[in-house]
């Protein structure tokens, strides 16, 4: 084994990953928050499971809109930070695998969020399983991840074309499955390394998974940048491109 270990939770990197979160103009406050609250219609009374929930973020506003919150990550770290911040009061958090939801009984939550996070865990059958047993008949669960037709790690990037004046997004693989380490800290010494994983698949991996599990699609939508260039002779081909191409997918789905 080499000196840096390399695992699924983002415990090593939980104070990096709080700053980021809450940020001013981060993606998860500006773009993913409004987008999801909308797609969630959390109703007062609502029984919501936040599930990988990082420091609780999203766990919190969704308690300010009237929910009650369960919310669970792997990552004891995160959980600390969680319990810590004024903005999470009445959210009941556990240090828990995304896979084993012990704490909630059959059929018991109407909603079930996982943010940015089911790209990162590996056992994704059996989260999927655990969800749909929580899940009331008729209840919803949200997904959103990193877009994985366009946002597959090592495996796609921007390119320029300088005579047709275009930005364009250059994809190598898409339908292979894969796993990848990401260094969350590039340029530190070996030591100093904190390591994560990220997995891609393809849509049809979750679309199958979903419906074998008892989960019908009820919505798909596809989130944009919501920021521009700074001014350059490349700006417009830059903005362009970022209306063209979404950072994010978000699915609603329903079990049936």
């Amino acid at each position: 084994m080499n000196k840096t270990s390399i695992g699924t939770s983002w415990g090593g990197v939980a104070s990096w990953y709080d700053s980021l979160v809450v940020g001013e103009g981060s993606y998860q406050k500006d773009l993913i928050l409004p987008n999801l609250l909308r797609l969630m219609n959390i109703e007062k009374g609502d029984i919501v499971l936040d599930l990988a929930c990082g420091q609780g973020f999203f766990s919190g506003e969704f308690a300010k809109n009237g929910a009650k919150v369960f919310a669970s990550d792997i990552s004891p770290e995160l959980i600390a930070l969680a319990k810590k911040n004024e903005n999470n009061k009445g959210v009941e958090f556990h240090v828990s695998s995304a896979e084993k939801i012990d704490f909630l009984k059959d059929k018991s939550v109407d909603k079930i969020s996982i943010i940015l996070a089911i790209q990162n865990i590996e056992k994704v059958p059996v989260v999927f399983k655990e969800a749909s047993r929580v899940l009331r008949d008729g209840g919803k669960m949200f997904l959103v991840l990193n877009h994985p037709a366009f946002r597959i790690p090592k495996e796609s990037s921007w390119g320029y074309d300088d005579e047709k004046d275009i930005q364009f997004r250059m994809v190598d693989k898409y339908l292979s499955e894969s796993k990848i380490g990401i260094d969350m800290n590039p340029g530190e010494t070996e030591g100093a390394k904190k390591m994560t994983v990220s997995f891609h698949r393809p849509l049809q991996f979750y679309f199958k998974l979903l419906k074998n599990n008892g989960f019908c699609v009820g919505a798909l939508e596809e989130w944009i940048s919501n920021k521009t260039s700074e001014e350059g002779p490349k700006k417009k081909a830059e903005d362009k491109s970022r209306k063209e191409f979404p950072l994010f997918m978000a699915l609603e789905c329903i079990k049936k």
